[in-house]
């Protein structure tokens, strides 16, 4: 009788196989972990690892790659990763904190830079079980942490002198918008309600700690949902009490959101002051929200649907 010989097997094909038998077993095991790529002691498997390929999972470092100029080294990118135009024709791993190891495995890749948040845990302890290099980049939604980020991904590279022209080049560009939103006084800054969904005529909006906090700040204008931590449900009457000036919602395009007047017949946001002048704002969910090169852009184009376009320092 012919005998398998597992000794033949590759190390990823060991560590698949070792996911499929074990993925029921996995997610209890693995439940406490950070949802981060990787804990600080496994940040990175390697001191240099081989970044000639690169599987890029995270729309703001997929950027960086490219305004780096270090795009050839890319053979996969996850599907927030739509910007530059170019980046769609790369092969798509799949959704960042849905990751399929199987899909990254599939297209070869000598390292993973990923953003912090990316997942699932099982699918990770996958990835290091088959030895690939990886590394996590750090997510904070303010200047500090875009240029890091970018220091982050250079170093990663090996392109230090790259990162920090980059940097300096963003940093100037930041300082610029948010010298704009800061001379805005605080009584006449807005109040702005980022809705993630609406599905089922349920309203999910965003607390702080989250990059619509973060860019609604650094617009100059004030996050209308209060102080919950993250993306909550909300109340009929939370949101009355939230009293926004204007709706900040992501475009997704096609029939993937509602219409002005479908948003603002909902009970709760038809009592709003938004809903009076009909004050909703949509723009790219990565130009938004990815808190990469283009942010000073986001920023700009924010402030301008917001309150015109000028400012008072302006007028």
């Amino acid at each position: 009788m012919h005998r398998f010989d597992f000794r033949r097997l590759r190390r990823w094909e060991l560590a698949l196989a070792a996911f499929a038998l074990s993925t029921p077993f996995l997610l209890p095991a693995l439940a406490p972990v950070s949802s981060s790529l990787v804990s600080p002691a496994m940040a990175e498997t390697v001191e240099k690892p081989d970044t000639s390929r690169i599987v890029s999972i995270g729309g703001a470092v997929t950027e960086i790659i490219y305004a780096l100029g270090e795009e050839n080294r890319l053979v996969g990118r996850d599907s927030t990763s739509t910007y530059p135009e170019a980046a769609a024709k790369l092969p798509n791993v799949g959704y960042m904190r849905q990751l399929a190891p199987e899909g990254i495995i599939a297209v070869n890749p000598a390292a993973i830079v990923a953003i912090e948040g990316s997942g699932p845990p099982e699918a990770l302890s996958v990835l290091k079980q088959a030895n690939i290099p990886f590394t996590t980049i750090g997510e904070t939604y303010d200047e500090a942490g875009i240029l890091a980020k970018i220091r982050a991904v250079g170093a990663f590279l090996g392109v230090p002198d790259k990162a920090e022209a980059l940097v300096k080049s963003v940093e100037q560009d930041l300082d610029t918008a948010l010298a704009d939103s800061a001379a805005r006084r605080e009584s006449e800054r807005k109040r702005v309600l980022f809705i993630l969904s609406t599905q089922d005529g349920k309203i999910m909006a965003s607390g702080t700690g989250t990059a619509a906090s973060g860019i609604i700040e650094l617009a100059g204008a004030v996050n209308a949902a209060g102080k919950f931590p993250g993306y909550k449900p909300l109340t009929d009457e939370a949101i009355v009490e939230a009293k926004p000036d204007v709706i900040l919602m992501m475009d997704r395009g096609g029939a993937h959101g509602m219409s002005a007047d479908q948003l603002f017949a909902l009970p709760a946001l038809s009592l709003t002051p938004a809903a009076k002048s009909k004050a909703l704002v949509r723009m790219d969910g990565l130009h938004l929200l990815g808190f990469g090169p283009r942010t000073a852009s986001a920023i700009r184009e924010l402030n301008t649907a917001i309150y015109g376009k000028k400012t008072n320092a302006s007028q």
